[in-house]
């Protein structure tokens, strides 16, 4: 199965200063390129580059080089040297396989199968939906190796079509060799939104058009957790964009759900999974800021038995990490004024940047300010199918707290 032309790279050595040399022994998968003291040629799109021990020249790693992004080597294979080769990939591929099997046991057939340097490929994501294979590339460097990867890919899934879905940067910058944003590199799509299960639970991914690979994935353990906690209960869903939270709710046994986002498109898609289910409850919309949405049903007295602040990512850089904070300061007590007694307010983030101790510092103490207490019931991070093997690989936080 051809998916793309050939295309030739060759391998180069490099040396590192003393601190980049310290993050490769420790498996840091990235190398910035004012990292890199001594290189033997220079390197194109997916060369393959040898990293050697400075004062003993030893094997260290190998990674892919990227001339159009500050990361200019992406680490793939640490300690041990290995043949980056066909059976490489396929070895890779099987790990995360076998990772994600327990998930495949429930009544699910949607899952992130490569989750990037967390499975050794970074910028390179695999999810499934039912059976459509959905790859998004966020690096140049994987187009020499498409034709050892996605054959594989599809045996192992079982998948009947595969889409190519491009991040901006590569879009913009470079060669992308007749491969663009939503083409079907294997099979045919039938139509562009796919329907597949979640715990049991209908909903709708736009391969083509939606966000990241149509979906988002990651959060589904909480979303589930919402389900089984709904039954006759009161349910506010903020940050609801296509409904996850809110349709695993009304799954559940919710006599009432609203869904907010400022996002009407996002809501009309809310209202479309929660049909494709089953339900009894009443799923109202709520087109708004989530802010000033917050704020109206305070003034409006509600209270709910169960709020989802569920908000995307508030810290991209550096910059905004103080920003993020105030935000999420903000919202935990915004929320916490909604929730009925012996109700759960849930808070979620999804900054990298805000590590998870300091989110949920700042989750307490702000409900604190609020003059409510509250028991923590739990918190939860990543689930099966998005594992972590470095530092700023871990991103998703929630917690879980019972109001008194």
């Amino acid at each position: 199965m051809k998916i793309i032309q050939d295309i030739d790279t060759k391998r180069l050595a490099v040396k590192l200063r003393p601190s980049a040399e310290k993050m490769v022994k420790r498996g840091h998968p990235w190398i910035f390129e004012d990292s890199i003291v001594k290189q033997n040629s220079e390197a194109g799109v997916g060369d393959l580059v040898i990293i050697y021990d400075t004062k003993k020249n030893n094997f260290l790693a190998c990674g892919l080089y990227d001339p159009y992004s500050p990361i200019s080597i992406k680490l793939i294979q640490f300690q041990k040297p290995a043949q980056i080769n066909e059976t490489w990939f396929t070895s890779k591929i099987n790990e995360a396989y076998a990772i994600r099997k327990p998930l495949l046991e429930t009544n699910t057939n949607s899952y992130r199968l490569l989750f990037g340097e967390n499975d050794s490929l970074p910028g390179f994501i695999a999810d499934i939906y039912d059976n459509v294979l959905v790859i998004k590339l966020y690096s140049h460097i994987w187009f020499p190796y498409l034709n050892w990867i996605v054959p594989h890919l599809i045996t192992v899934t079982g998948c009947n079509t595969a889409v190519l879905r491009l991040s901006r940067l590569l879009q913009s910058k470079g060669d992308t060799y007749d491969l663009y944003d939503g083409k079907t590199i294997y099979g045919t799509l039938a139509n562009e939104v796919v329907v597949f299960k979640e715990h049991g639970v209908l909903f709708s991914a736009n391969v083509i058009k939606g966000h990241k690979t149509g979906y988002f994935l990651d959060h589904r353990h909480n979303r589930k957790r919402v389900g089984e906690l709904s039954e006759n209960k009161s349910v506010l869903d903020v940050f609801s964009y296509a409904g996850g939270f809110s349709v695993h709710a009304l799954y559940g046994g919710a006599k009432e759900v609203i869904s907010l986002d400022i996002s009407k498109h996002a809501l009309q898609m809310a209202r479309e999974n929660a049909e494709l289910n089953r339900y009894s409850g009443r799923h109202t919309i709520m087109v708004a800021d989530a802010f000033e949405g917050l704020q109206n049903l305070i003034n409006e007295k509600r209270r709910f038995d169960i709020v989802v602040i569920d908000p995307p990512s508030f810290a991209k850089r550096e910059s905004e990490i103080s920003k993020a904070k105030k935000g999420y300061e903000k919202l935990a007590k915004l929320g916490a004024q909604l929730v009925s007694s012996n109700g759960i307010l849930i808070l979620a983030s999804c900054s990298s940047r805000v590590l998870a101790d300091e989110f949920f510092r700042i989750s307490e103490e702000s409900i604190m300010s609020t003059g409510r207490t509250f028991e923590i019931v739990e918190k939860t991070y990543h689930d099966i199918d998005h594992p972590i093997t470095f530092p700023e690989g871990a991103y998703l936080k929630c917690g879980y707290f019972k109001m008194k």
